[in-house]
């Protein structure tokens, strides 16, 4: 059974609130236990299960600390890593494989800097492409949104953990989850777009899955072979009028400005079919979930991480059906 280690970018949309709701505080989640029973609702288990998976590159995108499908697929990715029966539920052999990942802590305490608190940010970003072409800069449109995304979690996470913290503050103390992942593999053979499965895996040369990432897309994508031409950080994003995209009327192309919130979220990595890449995206919590018009679409976060680890004619495969095809960036 092959090895893995997976960044598995999807999409969570619940939010974290409601009546009854679990504690929430350091103890409760860096000690949770495992549970034979179905968690329902916001879960402490899920949420350490959710931060391991995440540090070990089995990303389930957005953390958010409840049971859904894409939080399946990661668990899913996990066992067949650890040549585990795959079916996507978090059973005990699973939780025990997972928690000697790491014995550091889920959550953790973080210090703001200045520099999480000044911005510059981008208050107002209009819906339509046509208008963000109008922007200097697509950047996050608050502080709160710019920390969310550091510790990959949603928004509404980030303040449950901190109740009463307006994020505004240089030295402030927060509670976050811990996601650092230490360096990605030293030396990888290629990337497999498994467009069923929702998944960019890498391989190492001996073609075990090094890592891997769920993503969206609009329109096919193609079968066979492509490579990697270039990977762009901060990227611009240009439309082309033939691309046709719903909602979008222009009839001449644009160009929209770079930062995390352009369409292509903070990277793009350019492949040698024309318009197609793989790239990050200004919404993580519709990944999975909803269509892109870039191609393959992780959260900014997975993206980068994929990006640290192709070089320029690094190989791509496209499997299956899955995908899209439709702008170009640079």
């Amino acid at each position: 059974m092959p090895r893995l280690v997976l960044l598995v970018a999807v999409a969570l949309a619940l939010a974290c609130g409601g009546a009854g709701a679990a504690k929430l505080d350091p103890a409760t989640v860096n000690e949770a236990q495992f549970t034979a029973e179905e968690p329902k609702g916001f879960s402490p288990v899920l949420l350490k299960a959710e931060i391991l998976l995440d540090r070990a590159r089995f990303s389930p995108g957005l953390i958010e600390g409840r049971a859904s499908e894409n939080f399946a697929r990661a668990v899913r990715a996990f066992q067949t890593a650890n040549g585990l029966p795959s079916d996507g539920k978090l059973t005990r052999e699973t939780w025990d494989r997972l928690m000697a990942t790491s014995a550091s802590p889920a959550l953790v305490t973080y210090e703001l800097t200045r520099k999480d608190v000044r911005g510059p940010f981008t208050r107002h970003i209009p819906a339509r492409m046509e208008r963000m072409a109008r922007l200097p800069r697509l950047g996050y449109h608050n502080a709160t949104e710019r920390l969310a995304e550091r510790f990959h979690i949603s928004e509404q996470l980030l303040r449950r953990l901190n109740p009463g913290i307006g994020f505004r503050k240089a030295g402030t103390k927060l509670l976050v989850p811990d996601v650092g992942r230490g360096d990605p593999p030293a030396a990888i053979a290629g990337v497999e777009v498994d467009k069923g499965a929702r998944q960019v895996r890498v391989l190492d040369p001996s073609g075990k899955w090094l890592a891997a990432s769920i993503g969206s897309a609009e329109k096919p994508a193609p079968n066979g072979e492509a490579e990697v031409k270039r990977v762009v950080r901060n990227p611009t994003y240009h439309y082309d009028p033939d691309f046709a995209f719903k909602g979008v009327k222009a009839r001449r192309p644009f160009t929209i400005a770079a930062g995390p919130n352009n369409p292509v979220g903070s990277v793009w990595i350019d492949l040698s079919i024309e318009s197609y890449g793989i790239h990050g995206t200004p919404e993580p919590g519709k990944i999975g979930a909803t269509f892109s018009h870039g191609c393959i679409r992780l959260t900014n976060w997975d993206a980068e991480d994929l990006a640290a680890m192709v070089r320029k004619s690094t190989k791509v495969s496209f499997k299956d059906e899955m995908a899209n095809a439709g702008d170009t960036s640079q």
